[in-house]
């Protein structure tokens, strides 16, 4: 494509992708994150004065620097720090000892948490090694009130037979600035195709596709008008499993069965169940805290994705998915609002956060803040169509500007 038509099609896109993202003059950012990093326009790319940065520094002093200016202000933060796991990987050996390790990622997370919004939240991953250890530290941090909960991800499907246990699987620990702000503000995960595929119509209903739930519950918190036996339309009878009442007591029962909210099966004789409407779950699903490799991927789907971002670079021994990142987002922000990641990597949450027409600040302190970071968002914003960009019909556009700490030069 021609340089210019080129450039011409990312401005248009970039100016519907903030458009999009609603932004306000009471929202807007600091176009400077600090007066101590300086603006290097080498590694700058697209539009500038977006909001999104990429920092090349020492993390816990970076984030010093730039807490005047965005106190209070970040949406969600995800860091994916070392695991104190005692391996040697390409770009960084993970072996301090316990104490150390712990006092750096303390140190850290209380920096990090003065920058959350009170609706904003805190993603942390990590293995078994230290996951304990890191929650009580966060518990201490947040207040156990705020820890919201400890997801587990799939991260490989593989067997590892060189060891004991076959580990597929590591941890997230949330925390909320305010747990009950964020619980009230978190989104819900839209209906999935698998899910879809659940609801039918057997009986014509005109309100449209439904699926059959269970019309009982465990008995220990039921009331007396709980326990009864339901005479069906036919005249047969039910009666609740041992240990079981019904949800609703007899006279909300036979007007749920009147409004035609329950189920017989299709020859009346089927154990009642509760009629559940698609156009009831159009607003979406309840996050639930096992993520399936299925569902978000693997280590291995995001090798594969950066096998062709750097052919030419040594690749991270354990990159996260574009996929996990995304359904972190797409819980915890919306549009226009600020992610931030302090341990940046290969730069997968600031790509993500950059489709999913969200404003960032990525942390690296390695010279991959230059090969990797700067180098995939100059992509991300040419348009790469690799990890979600079909699911987000990401076609590039916007831009982001590099910083430095003067000492790393």
């Amino acid at each position: 494509m021609d340089p210019k038509l080129k450039e011409l099609k990312a401005a248009s896109t970039d100016q519907m992708l903030y458009e999009e993202a609603s932004l306000t003059s009471e929202d807007k950012i600091p176009l400077s994150p600090s007066p101590d990093l300086e603006h290097v326009s080498a590694y700058s790319y697209g539009q500038p004065n977006t909001g999104n940065l990429i920092i090349w520094g020492e993390n816990f002093s970076v984030l010093q620097s730039i807490t005047p200016n965005y106190r209070d202000l970040i949406r969600c933060i995800y860091i994916d720090p070392p695991y104190n796991n005692q391996e040697n990987y390409t770009h960084y050996t993970d072996g301090l000892s316990h104490d150390l390790w712990l006092s750096n990622i303390t140190a850290r997370v209380e920096a990090l948490s003065t920058l959350l919004s009170e609706n904003g939240s805190l993603w942390i991953s990590i293995d078994d090694r230290e996951v304990h250890y890191l929650k009580v530290a966060m518990d201490q941090i947040f207040g156990k009130d705020n820890f919201v909960t400890t997801i587990i991800w799939q991260q490989r499907t593989t067997r590892e037979n060189r060891k004991v246990f076959s580990n597929n699987h590591e941890y997230l620990l949330v925390y909320a600035k305010n747990a009950k702000c964020f619980e009230a503000n978190r989104n819900l995960l839209p209906l999935s195709s698998e899910i879809e595929r659940r609801y039918k119509n057997p009986d014509n209903d005109p309100r449209g596709p439904w699926q059959s739930v269970s019309l009982n519950v465990q008995a220990g918190h039921g009331t007396t008008s709980q326990f009864y036996e339901l005479v069906a339309p036919n005249g047969r009878r039910h009666t609740p499993p041992k240990g079981r009442c019904w949800i609703y007591t007899n006279s909300r029962m036979q007007e749920e069965i009147a409004k035609n909210n329950v189920w017989f099966g299709y020859d009346g004789n089927g154990v009642p169940r509760k009629k559940r409407f698609m156009s009831e779950s159009r607003n979406g699903l309840t996050p639930h805290t096992l993520w399936t490799a299925n569902e978000v991927g693997t280590n291995d789907t995001a090798k594969k994705h950066l096998l062709k971002l750097f052919p030419q670079h040594p690749l991270f021994d354990t990159p996260k998915p574009e996929q996990l990142i995304r359904r972190v987002l797409k819980i915890a922000t919306n549009p226009g609002d600020i992610v931030l990641d302090a341990y940046l990597g290969s730069g997968t949450t600031t790509a993500v956060a950059h489709k999913m027409r969200r404003r960032y600040i990525g942390i690296e302190q390695g010279e991959h803040a230059i090969t990797h970071c700067a180098y995939r968002m100059k992509q991300v914003v040419e348009g790469e169509d690799g990890g979600i960009s079909g699911a987000e019909a990401w076609k590039g556009g916007g831009g982001f500007d590099f910083f430095q700490q003067s000492k790393i030069i």
